[in-house]
């Protein structure tokens, strides 16, 4: 139950007890190391009353509230308990009165539930290099918690959500939101609008036994108006908007020395929350464009009102996201109403847009698929690409270049920014023009990056790269805070496959060669950063 492919094992439940043959010793088998002639019994009737026994002692510490637990059904404890046979309770019943931290507009922490594994506490110290999380106090008074007791918001949390993600247990969830986009849709006064980011077409499919990987588009679509959902959009398109405005400013911060080197990217809301809270001085660096997520929501309130000749205060605009920061992002302050109304009402995760569907009936895997609607439903490969790592700078080169040259790559593929390292970086020539980018992805790993980026600037340095990529989460967005649970590199690289797969398989595979693109730009925006 402590045990997760992403952290380094540290034996904390004793679920994973074996023995070694002739020797009174019991190991725990996550973290005993291989030795020349070791030999081990994993299981026999001793080891099995062991396990089960550990179970029990966890559950005696354990609200039994299966049925109202948001990880009803995807519960680590709850399936060993069922394996084990796990019929009554033998020990006394000992649940710590904890009240619910529901602070922060993405996350819920339910520490009553916690079994204190500890793998929020490594997430967010080892892999996130954030420390929101700790451990509070001794032996059974032991609490993971923000420093101090304090509310979760208050900590220096930046809402990724890879604590919910890891959890096995319910003591950390997302907001579930559902609800609201029921009454929405039951609302006749509300045209309710939805979009999807890039990520999600290659994950839900996991909630109904499909291989991760699997491109779910079309379905998607489909079971939003069986849903009742008024007009389907899709994130991609405003990815590929996002191209064409961050291009552009890199684009003018290279050629004019009008703002600041490097310009990173701006699209992953717990990286934003991260850097304004560690490297404040480094907000001038940050790309100007919003998010593609927001970007829709502006032009569905605008253009798409305009077009369609709804008054906006009636747009209901909602966005199936892979990411639980994408929840707090929809409540910041700057430039988020340009209609007078928030650009985005509502956010649900990949996990809650799964259950929503189960939840109507839908048989998923048997929809026909249908096509997103016009005119801000298209997209290119570039915009697919978007909910992996590398994707936002592999997008942004692809048409970098042309704005540069006038002309188009003959090869798309960027094979420099692919991969898992944690940091990549690399050099583009675009015709004598070199360009050096950096990708970073998992919050710890951007640290030295932007160390390096800082030590440049404060010595007069030229600067080590001209453009960064930023992804909170391992990965990318593909294994965001709110996707479907059990996320491991293995899994991770069959979402990332599917989305370049996306990407081959498109007829248009840069940003700037978007025909619905061109048309907003022809006949609303004008052209990229007016």
């Amino acid at each position: 139950l402590c045990y997760h492919p992403d952290l380094p094992a540290w034996a904390a439940c004793g679920l994973c007890v074996v023995k070694q043959e002739n020797s009174p010793k019991l190991l725990r088998a996550c973290a005993a190391p291989v030795q020349e002639n070791l030999s081990i019994i994993t299981h026999d009737a001793e080891l099995y009353q062991i396990r089960k026994t550990v179970i029990e002692m966890i559950m005696s510490n354990h609200p039994n509230e299966c049925l109202t637990c948001a990880r009803n059904g995807t519960c680590e404890l709850q399936r060993f308990a069922a394996e084990f046979g796990v019929r009554e309770q033998p020990y006394e019943v000992r649940i710590a009165e904890l009240p619910q931290d529901t602070s922060t507009t993405s996350l819920v922490l339910d520490p009553r539930k916690c079994i204190k594994c500890g793998r929020c506490v490594q997430i967010c110290q080892d892999m996130q290099g954030v420390y929101a999380l700790e451990f509070i106090g001794r032996g059974d008074n032991t609490l993971m918690s923000p420093a101090a007791g304090l509310p979760l918001n208050d900590s220096p949390c930046i809402k990724c959500g890879q604590c919910a993600a890891h959890c096995p247990v319910g003591a950390i969830f997302e907001k579930d939101e559902t609800q609201d986009l029921i009454r929405a849709i039951s609302d006749p006064e509300k045209h309710v609008v939805v979009q999807i980011a890039p990520a999600v077409r290659v994950a839900v499919g996991e909630a109904f036994n499909l291989p991760a990987g699997t491109i779910t588009t079309g379905k998607i679509y489909s079971a939003l108006r069986r849903l009742g959902v008024d007009t389907v959009f899709d994130t991609n398109f405003s990815a590929d908007l996002t191209i064409m405005e961050e291009g552009s400013e890199l684009v003018k911060r290279l050629t004019t020395g009008e703002g600041a080197i490097p310009q990173i990217t701006s699209c992953c809301p717990a990286w934003t929350d991260y850097m304004e809270k560690y490297y404040s001085d480094m907000i001038p660096n940050f790309s100007s464009a919003k998010s593609p997520m927001m970007m829709q929501g502006a032009i569905t309130k605008t253009y798409y009102a305009e077009n369609a000749k709804i008054d906006p205060a009636n747009i209901y605009s909602v966005a199936i996201m892979p990411c639980t920061a994408k929840k707090f992002e929809i409540s910041r302050d700057e430039n988020m109403y340009v209609s007078g109304h928030a650009d985005v009402d509502l956010v649900l995760t990949t996990r809650e847009f799964a259950r929503l569907i189960q939840a109507s009936g839908i048989d998923f895997v048997k929809l026909e698929d249908e096509e997103a609607d016009s005119p801000i439903g298209k997209y290119a490969g570039a915009g697919t690409i978007f909910g992996n790592t590398g994707g936002v700078m592999e997008a942004a080169i692809r048409t970098a270049y042309n704005l540069i040259t006038g002309e188009d790559l003959k090869d798309v593929n960027i094979e420099a920014v692919r991969g898992m390292d944690g940091v990549r970086t690399g050099e583009v020539d675009i015709k004598g023009t070199k360009v050096k980018v950096a990708v970073a992805h998992g919050m710890a790993n951007v640290s030295d990056l932007l160390e390096e980026v800082r030590h440049a600037r404060d010595n007069n340095l030229e600067p080590p790269y001209h453009f960064i990529e930023v992804m909170a989460c391992r990965g990318g967005c593909i294994s965001g805070g709110g996707q479907p649970y059990a996320s491991t590199d293995d899994v991770r690289e069959k979402r990332i496959a599917g989305l370049y797969t996306d990407d081959e398989k498109a007829t248009v595979r840069c940003s700037h060669q978007n025909p619905e693109i061109q048309q907003i730009y022809d006949e609303f925006l004008g052209a990229p950063l007016s």
